[in-house]
């Protein structure tokens, strides 16, 4: 039996992260997919959100990928994705709250909006935001990963969204400027890990599927969260 059961959705990069996660410490789980414009009844009765990742482990129900991989970090501690020096530790964290808090919403508040001083706002933020992943990484690696030589919970954290900006290429025009030189290293050494590999879809369907916020017609928990009034 598994150990750890996900509830998950095909292209959802909150739910990619976990699903990074559990392949990178090899623990067995059973994943079952729903689609997010008819979620069943009984995935209401589970995620007070409304949104995937959810996990089942035992008796324990969790949801927020951000939540659920530490949890999953102190419960399968081998490999450890998150490091030993408090100091690190903290460092991580807080670029997984960054990459939340001020790199996640404008890559959707971007395609959401449709107004071209929307865009162009979104567009200066997630530049700026883009500049100081740079930089972080300057700082603090100088290994092929966020933290040196092995990925952690920071890297497994940002690449979803990162793989997503092919979707703002295609119907924003957004790409990472050519000076972010490590940022875009980084990118390529994430996109060769086999865990990535395993749950990255293919750039022509992650296009289609941000189709819903290019053209501000999603319907889901966070297209309403990110939609600007």
């Amino acid at each position: 039996m598994a150990q750890i059961d996900i509830v998950s959705a095909g292209t959802c990069p909150f739910a990619q992260r976990t699903r990074m996660v559990l392949l990178e410490k090899g623990v067995d789980f059973s994943l079952t997919e729903i689609d997010l414009d008819a979620k069943p009844d009984w995935f209401m009765e589970i995620s007070p959100y409304a949104k995937v990742p959810v996990i089942r482990h035992g008796d324990a129900v969790l949801w927020e990928s951000a939540v659920i991989n530490e949890y999953l970090e102190e419960v399968f501690p081998e490999p450890a994705l998150m490091p030993r020096d408090p100091v690190r530790r903290a460092q991580a964290r807080v670029w997984i709250d960054f990459a939340n808090a001020r790199m996640v919403p404008h890559v959707y508040k971007m395609m959401l909006r449709q107004d071209e001083d929307g865009q162009d706002l979104h567009r200066r933020r997630l530049t700026e935001a883009v500049h100081a992943m740079e930089r972080g990484l300057r700082d603090l690696s100088a290994g092929p990963y966020w933290l040196g030589q092995q990925p952690t919970l920071v890297d497994f954290t940002f690449i979803p969204h990162v793989q997503r900006f092919v979707a703002l290429e295609h119907y924003r025009g957004f790409v990472i400027p050519a000076s972010c030189e490590r940022l875009l290293l980084w990118r390529d050494a994430m996109f060769t890990l086999p865990s990535v590999q395993a749950t990255r879809p293919s750039d022509a369907l992650l296009i289609a599927s941000w189709a819903k916020y290019a053209h501000d017609t999603g319907t889901g928990v966070t297209a309403q969260e990110m939609r600007e009034n």
